[in-house]
This record gives C-alpha cells, structure tokens and sequence, in this order.
C-alpha cells in the first residue's frame, strides 16, 4: 500500500507545530516557570531547546523521512540486519500511548472549562471560588469520563479520514485559530494593571529563587520541558518525517517548528503571570495554575464570557492539535504492526485509548491515593514522570546514538545525506562532534539527575 502524504510545506509545518504546541506550551510551560523560578527557567529552557530540541527533531525528521515507515517498522527498513534498535520501537509506541493516558484527560479539562465559560459558571466567583471549582472538577469522575471520551472519540474520527482530508485539514485551521487568540490575550494581559509584577518574575531571572529550587532541579526541569513541549524522542516527529518529499531540508524545518512552538510558550506565560500578580494568585500553584488564573482574567475583562469561551475553545484546539498527531502516530504504527486499515486500527485503538485512560480520570477521585511520591501526587503525574523524565530523554539518546554512531548505527553520513536533501538550512560537518560526543553525554547526565531527585 503507498504511502500516505501530506498536501503541503504550510500542513507539515503546521502539523508537526501542532504535536509541539499543546498542553507543553499552554499548561505544563506556564506552572513549571513558576515553580522553577520564573526568568531563569525561561532562559536554560530556550538555550536547551537550541542544542537539544532542534538536533533531536532533525533526527526523528530524517530517520521517518529515510524509512517512510511508522516508528513501529522504521528500524527493519533502515538497519535491516541489526535487530538490537528495534527494542526503541516498542518503547516509542508505548510512550505514544502512556502520553495519551493522561493527555486525553487534560484535553477533557480544557473542553469542561469552554463549557463552564460560556454557560457563565465563573461569573461572580473571586480567586478562592475559582480555584474550588477546580477542585470540584476533579472529584467528579462521571463528567471527566464523559469529557474524556469526547476527546478520544473526535480525534480518532478525524483520524479515521484520509491524511489530507482528515487531520491535515483540520489541524490547520485550528492552529491558525489559536495563534491569532493568543497574541490578542498576551496583549491584553501584559498591559493589565498590577500585572507589572507578575511579568518581571516571567521575564527576570531571580537568582534567590533558584538557591531555594536547587540549581540542579531548575536545569532538570527546563530539560525534560524542551523534550516534551516538542514530543521528542518517542517518534511522534518521526511519522510526519516519513508524511513529507524531498524538497526541503531538515534542519530548517526543525528550527521553524521549534520556533512556532517557542512562541506559543512565551505567549502563555505572558497570558498567564501578569494575571497571576494581578488577582492575587500564586505562581507556584502547579498543574492547576492556568485552570485558577484565566478565569480571573475574563471575570474582569468585557465581554469576558466570550473571551473565556474562545480562549478555551482554542486551549482545546491546542490539545486536540497534539491528541490528532500522536493518536496518528499510534494509528500508524499498529497499521505497520497488524497490517490493518486506517478505520480498524481507529476503532480498535479508540477503545483501548478510552480504557487506558481511565486510571488517570480515577486517580483524582475514586482511586486517589493510590499512587504516593510527594504531596498531593496523582496517578497522572506518575504518567508524567514516566514519559518526561525517562522515556522522552531516553528515546531522544536512543535517535542521537543511532544517527551518530559509525558502526551498529545508521551513521552520520547516512543521517546527514538524508537531513540536507532539499532546499533550506543545512547539517553542518562542524556539528560532528557536539551530535557524536557531547550531545548523548548531556542528555543521559541529566535523565540520570532527573531520576536521582526523583528517588531522593
């Protein structure tokens, strides 16, 4: 069966942004600067995603591009007799699927929180009252379920249509939509008053925050962020690699990508903390923190019922621009596995997706205190841990190791010819050495750091 492909240059870029700009820019960036010391967890993310992300991403690109197989098969076709790399093809296929075990579930959130908004259920309610509404969200597993399962089943129905007319259509219009939403709400926030405050901790490094922090922890978490705000190392970059020709090279795709990507994250924090400092609530509040500041926002603003119900609307669209990218990862790979069509692998896939996410709905409520490391711990932010700290830094010294290594790998002649076939910016000869010997050691110095703060 031929391969699928993508329509256009504006659908591969706006597609693979997509799987980069979610719930990593909109949700997770915004609390983890504030609980990582603002500025200064700003500044090591960017030089982070520069020599991190960008080369990751160019690799996962030209080892789908090379193979124009899913992650599932990529390794037979590209190093056929060499059987040890395809233990990273399972583990890139469970990742997609753990990603979505507790993803589904935020998604469900932004979708209750559009709802909430436009039927006026925030109207009236201070900080305190909008912060206990969130609570009340999690302690209902029956509207999170339901929630959930609209998420789960949208995206695999648009997954369920041909490439180009399902997701490669409807991913453009809603990240079109969402970035359009977000500059016009950073402009607005960051010239509120009393959002002075919020907006110089976003922006000022503060050297005292990172001495409480811990060094070491600020460096982690800005690390793990630039992997998953881009969805590396788990081939969710690698099967739209295999979607696009030859006409362009890969690098500069990967630096447009990161950039668009890059972009959305600083327009949330911009959103985010000059509100923060504005209604009095706390930057450091964690997972919760844009679902207890936005309200506030459109409480205060005109129209602010509108407002509220774009801004979550398009808070959707960058969740469900993710859930469509990885549910066709996931798509594709059992495809390759099992050989089936696109509309079984949905079918069968949805369901299995809907069940696996059902521990995280449950974790919050009926099966709280099931899973324990720390205060106020859920059973997704084990999922979180899991694909954040180990699989994505592992899958990404997995693509290094292979696209670097002379002998048992794909070398770098071969990833460098296909990464520098077309037009755009190129593979560097210079950039040997950092990809060869440096880039694996700093990526497993700091997955090893992540994983002994995590046990201390």
């Amino acid at each position: 069966m031929a391969r699928e492909k993508l329509g256009s240059r504006l659908g591969f870029i706006l597609l693979s942004a997509g799987c980069a700009i979610g719930i990593g820019n909109v949700w997770k960036f915004p609390y983890m600067a504030g609980q990582y010391g603002g500025g200064i967890f700003v500044l090591i993310y960017l030089i982070f995603l520069v020599i991190m992300g960008i080369p990751v991403m160019t690799m996962e690109f030209a080892t789908g591009r090379a193979s124009q197989k899913s992650p599932a098969k990529m390794y037979n076709v590209l190093v056929p007799n060499d059987k040890k790399w395809r233990a990273h093809s399972w583990g890139a296929v469970a990742g997609n699927y753990l990603l979505m075990m507790f993803y589904t579930t935020v998604s469900g959130w932004m979708l209750r929180y559009f709802v909430d908004t436009v039927s006026g259920k925030f109207e009236g309610l201070d900080a305190s009252g909008v912060a206990n509404h969130f609570d009340n969200v999690l302690a209902d597993p029956v509207k999170l379920t339901i929630y959930m399962g609209i998420v789960v089943v949208f995206g695999f129905v648009v997954c369920s249509f041909s490439l180009q007319k399902g997701i490669e259509r409807v991913t453009k219009y809603m990240m079109l939509a969402l970035l359009a939403i977000m500059v016009i709400l950073a402009v607005n926030s960051a010239t509120m008053e009393g959002g002075a405050e919020g907006l110089a901790f976003y922006l000022k490094p503060d050297i005292n925050k990172v001495k409480e922090v811990g060094l070491g922890n600020v460096i982690v978490g800005a690390m793990s962020q630039s992997f998953f705000t881009l969805s590396l190392g788990i081939g969710s970059m690698a099967i739209f690699g295999s979607y696009i020709g030859k006409d362009r090279a890969l690098l500069g795709e990967s630096v447009n990508i990161a950039a668009l990507d890059t972009f959305v994250a600083l327009c949330s924090g911009f959103i985010i903390f000059p509100a923060c400092s504005a209604y009095g609530v706390e930057v450091q509040a964690g997972p919760p923190l844009i679902f207890i500041t936005l309200p506030n926002i459109f409480n205060n603003l005109p129209l602010g019922r509108l407002w509220g119900g774009l801004f979550f609307v398009f808070l959707s669209f960058a969740a469900l621009s993710t859930i469509l990218a990885v549910f066709e990862n996931i798509i594709s790979c059992t495809m390759d596995i099992f050989e089936w069509s696109r509309k079984k692998a949905c079918l069968i896939n949805g369901i299995a997706m809907f069940l696996l996410s059902m521990p995280c709905i449950l974790g919050f409520n009926v099966l709280s205190g099931l899973v324990n490391f720390g205060a106020a711990t859920s059973v997704l932010d084990l999922e979180d841990f899991i694909v954040s700290n180990v699989l994505l830094p592992l899958g990404s010294l997995i693509f290094v190791l292979f696209c670097t290594l002379k002998k048992g790998g794909w070398g770098w002649n071969n990833f460098k010819e296909e990464a520098n076939t077309g037009k755009g910016l190129k593979v560097k000869n210079w950039m040997r050495g950092y990809l060869t010997y440096i880039l694996p050691i700093v990526i497993f110095v700091f997955f090893a750091i992540g994983i002994y703060n995590f046990f201390k």
